[in-house]
């Protein structure tokens, strides 16, 4: 496929939700969490991953279900929206539809993981949010969920011509931006540090790669891999009572989390230092900074790629290493240097904020100093 094909397909797979994600930018912004879709993948004639006893659509669903429960009885304040609640098959495209129809804050997908034979050893919980994957293996992943489509009728149109069965169409997919990457990072990495400290499951990190369900969803988004149902030990635990309460709990936990930084929740912040705090001296806390780079590995930054970059900071993470720029004291200021960066060698270059040195959601930041 040459450089035109490959650019047009590109077009395709991004331009159909670009004005829809605009739009809810503005409802978004906000930064009040008052809906959340809960997703319970595959269903009906389509089994998902199936381990020894086990179907993926009968976990998600038992998980889904116990999630929204927890949310509901915990925080009445949420409106909770389920994709299904029984049996039934629903294409990749009319999930996303109810999110973006009901004007969801969140979306959060639910599945379980599955390996060949060979690698039957291997367990643990992933996060996916959609960007470029870093490994074949995650690429596996999402061309695994994204196959569903061949089970609905007339899915080229659905999709603009996306066939799941072409190498080139994951490759544009990952490319695709969503415009609440940050959002849905911070969401992922609590889910994660749920799972490893609360649950005490294997954690395989917070990770990207090309989804349909999520690249259609005009909110933040993450699809979470519960478990592998083709490792024996964790299809027991997947498909006990025991082990899908504990995992629902962490994503309520989770979700939790992220709704109380977006909100700056009192429970995140000392009363008295509330009541003595001016709003200049918050706005002076607030900071940005370009996401340059994220990766599994370390990477060379000695290299001239890397020469350009003003007060470069590499910070570990849990899956890996984050590469980011010089602060920046306002939003504007990061837009540009993120324009800068996009067109000398970083294209996927986004941006995160900061309040006192702690990451919180872009939302939340431009509320506290005003920007737009």
């Amino acid at each position: 496929m040459n450089f035109q094909n490959i650019f047009a397909l590109l077009i395709l797979v991004c331009l159909p939700f670009y004005a829809q994600m605009e739009t809810q930018k503005a409802s978004y912004n906000s930064a009040k969490i008052k809906t959340i879709v809960i997703d319970a993948g595959h269903g009906g004639k389509d089994c998902g991953s199936i381990g020894a006893v086990t179907q993926e659509k009968v976990v998600t669903l038992k998980i889904a279900l116990l999630l929204g429960k927890y949310i509901k009885e915990n925080m009445p304040d949420v409106k909770v929206i389920y994709t299904r609640t029984s049996d039934k098959f629903i294409p990749l495209f009319e999930r996303a539809e109810i999110a973006n129809r009901n004007q969801a804050d969140v979306f959060i997908s639910i599945h379980c993981n599955s390996l060949p034979a060979k690698k039957n050893n291997i367990k643990g919980t992933e996060t996916y949010v959609m960007g470029l994957h870093s490994s074949e293996e995650n690429l596996s992943v999402a061309k695994r969920e994204n196959e569903v489509i061949l089970l609905e009728d007339n899915y080229s149109k659905h999709y603009q011509g996306y066939n799941p069965n072409s190498p080139e169409a994951h490759i544009m997919l990952s490319m695709y931006r969503n415009a609440y990457l940050d959002q849905s990072i911070l969401l992922a990495e609590k889910v994660e540090h749920q799972f490893k400290e609360k649950v005490k499951r294997i954690s395989r990190g917070v990770k990207q790669a090309g989804f349909v369900v999520l690249k259609a969803t005009a909110m933040p988004a993450v699809l979470v891999e519960t478990g592998f149902l083709s490792n024996k030990e964790e299809e027991a635990y997947l498909n006990s009572e025991k082990g899908q309460a504990y995992l629902a709990s962490a994503i309520y936990r989770a979700f939790r989390e992220y709704k109380n930084i977006v909100e700056k929740s009192p429970k995140h912040t000392n009363l008295t230092e509330r009541a003595i705090t001016t709003s200049a001296i918050q706005k002076k806390e607030i900071y940005y900074k370009v996401l340059l780079s994220s990766s599994t590995i370390k990477l060379n930054t000695s290299t001239p790629a890397w020469k350009i970059v003003k007060g470069l900071e590499t910070v570990q993470v849990k899956n890996g290493y984050q590469y980011l720029s010089e602060k920046c004291s306002n939003y504007k200021i990061a837009l540009e240097r993120q324009a800068f960066y996009r067109k000398n060698g970083f294209p996927d270059a986004g941006i995160i904020a900061f309040k006192a040195n702690e990451r919180i959601s872009l939302a939340a930041a431009k509320e506290i100093s005003g920007e737009k």
